[in-house]
């Protein structure tokens, strides 16, 4: 009797190991498809030296994996529309639709890929990436915060972040420019963009 209580003492103990060895918080990391009627791609870039001109992507598509107990196992995947820039202003977008600037014609898809995501402090992490525009790949680094998870009516499970960050237009060929006469140029050589992202928890 004694070493058939042992044995199952030894039997359950390792089935609990072998359970929690596999717990979802430890083996699954949550699937996201971006909603894009709930984000934005925003960018804002210098006009004239003296004011900012705000211009955002209408349509983009994406991905991202998230682990809450580990940052580092997260990732993140989108693809943005070039021809859908919009700055609220024809004659400008179509501009940057050209190919002084994008060159949407010929580049359609402005990509970004995660390499590395590292947690910083609290909420805060960033995301390291490879940001592919007008042809041209960089590595760019992202701030990002998490702003937490909700459900919404239907049930689904979302997630919410901001990312800032900021690249020089030139670095990826588009290096169009005119001088003013009183000094300094049209448009601005940096761009800040910032990225309002929620996510809908794959059910899969």
């Amino acid at each position: 009797m004694n070493f058939v209580k042992s044995t199952l003492s030894v039997a359950v103990i390792a089935f609990s190991f072998f359970a929690l060895s596999f717990s979802p918080s430890q083996a699954e990391v949550a699937e996201y498809a971006i909603d894009p009627d709930h984000s934005a791609v925003i960018f804002k870039v210098k006009h004239l030296a003296i004011s900012t001109v705000t211009g955002r992507f209408d349509l983009f598509e994406g991905s991202y994996k998230f682990d809450t107990e580990n940052i580092a196992n997260s990732s993140v995947d989108t693809t943005i529309v070039a021809s859908s820039i919009n700055t609220n202003e024809k004659d400008r977008d179509d501009h940057l639709k050209s190919d002084d600037f994008l060159d949407v014609e010929k580049y359609p898809n402005i990509t970004f890929k995660s390499k590395e995501i590292k947690k910083v402090d609290g909420s805060d992490f960033q995301i390291v990436g490879d940001l592919t525009i007008h042809g041209v790949t960089k590595e760019v680094i992202l701030d990002a915060v998490y702003e937490g998870s909700a459900k919404d009516p239907r049930g689904n499970e979302r997630t919410g972040f901001v990312a800032n960050g900021k690249i020089n237009r030139k670095d990826f060929g588009m290096t169009w420019n005119k001088a003013l006469e009183l000094g300094g140029v049209v448009v601005g050589e940096e761009v800040r963009i910032t990225l309002e992202v929620q996510g809908i928890r794959n059910k899969s």
